[in-house]
């Protein structure tokens, strides 16, 4: 069976959950990843709420959508990130609280923490709702970010030594690894989806992050095509030599290269959209990123978990997007061979398969 196909809800968050599930159904997918705003799904109800996370799958069931994870990169980009006025707006206010940057950091990872707990607890009572659907990994996944305490230090002046940026990664480890404590005793994984403005960005970085959170077997990665190749990351290398990390994949797609002249790699504080940037994330199949070689990469890895659609284009209406991509990425991918193509010439061999 080829993986369930989904779509990431984060920006959908507008719509009440009750109104975007249809919606979702009727673009063709099998199910949802859901994001921890909004109203899709709560993490202090659901650990704290008798019969909350069961109503969300009993809404699920009713739409016939499955869910394969959950998502907290708004709240997870303030656990290790240099705190400012802008995080107010991606954070519930009890993390918030008083804007103090070290407050901020401590209750987002507390909240963090507590979302794992929120993830076993869904997925626990999602296990009959889930019979019937298609597989996935079998793993319950928080998807998220980390935030970067030494994003700022990116380009390396004033000069930056590599103390300095050891530093930044071994606070991110500091903090994970008790963060993640948390996600052992619930039996479950974050994945952090490798982006610009986090402690890992490209495949040296994410190498440096597992070591600083000493290879933790709950820590990995959310692959994401459109985060590395605008930059020049080998995104199919990312996928083989990062294969025992990946816990989750989404599907996004970005064109680069089509700007202007007069605006980098870096976007030159240009809006997405302006016709000025050199790159800009497309509907799936619409950019430049070279899906049929994922889909070979992400079954040479065996990787069995959804393909969950975060759809992002600004030039296009969402729900064409989504339903075009859902349906591309239906024809694109297939399920892995059990048998040897040329089993059929050789008896021997016919008989030991």
């Amino acid at each position: 069976m080829s993986r369930p196909v989904t779509l990431f809800t984060g920006q959908w968050a507008d719509l009440p959950l009750k109104e975007l599930l249809p919606k979702v159904k009727a673009m063709g997918y099998d199910g949802v990843e859901l994001a921890c705003w909004g109203d899709h799904f709560d993490v202090q109800r659901a650990v704290k709420e008798k019969g909350y996370v069961e109503s969300l799958w009993a809404l699920l069931s009713k739409n016939d959508l499955g869910c394969w994870s959950i998502s907290s990169h708004l709240l997870g980009q303030a656990t290790c990130d240099r705190i400012d006025e802008r995080h107010q707006a991606i954070l519930p206010p009890h993390v918030w609280g008083d804007g103090k940057p070290e407050g901020v950091n401590e209750r987002a990872c507390a909240e963090m923490a507590l979302t794992a707990q929120a993830a076993r607890k869904f997925f626990s009572a999602g296990k009959s709702a889930m019979k019937g659907r298609p597989v996935g990994s079998g793993k319950a996944v928080v998807n998220g970010f980390t935030g970067s305490p030494i994003w700022h230090a990116l380009y390396a002046f004033p000069p930056t030594s590599q103390e300095y940026i050891q530093a930044g990664f071994d606070l991110v480890g500091k903090r994970w690894k008790k963060i993640l404590k948390t996600f052992e005793e619930q039996d479950v994984y974050f994945a952090l989806e490798a982006h610009p403005t986090e402690i890992a960005f490209d495949i040296a970085s994410a190498h440096r992050t597992l070591a600083a959170v000493g290879n933790h077997k709950r820590f990995g990665f959310n692959f994401d095509p459109s985060h590395f190749a605008y930059q020049g990351v080998d995104y199919v290398r990312f996928i083989r030599e990062l294969s025992p990390h990946i816990h989750h994949a989404h599907m996004k797609d970005v064109w680069w290269g089509k700007g202007d002249g007069t605006v980098g790699v870096f976007g030159g504080h240009t809006a997405f959209g302006d016709p000025r940037r050199n790159w800009d994330f497309r509907s799936v199949g619409r950019g430049g990123v070279d899906f049929e070689s994922i889909i070979v990469a992400l079954n040479d890895i065996q990787y069995a978990g959804p393909l969950s659609v975060e759809w992002e284009d600004i030039r296009m209406d969402r729900i064409h997007g989504a339903t075009e991509s859902c349906t591309y990425l239906r024809q694109l991918d297939f399920p892995t061979n059990k048998v040897a193509f040329d089993a059929a010439f050789d008896r021997k061999r016919q008989r030991t398969r």
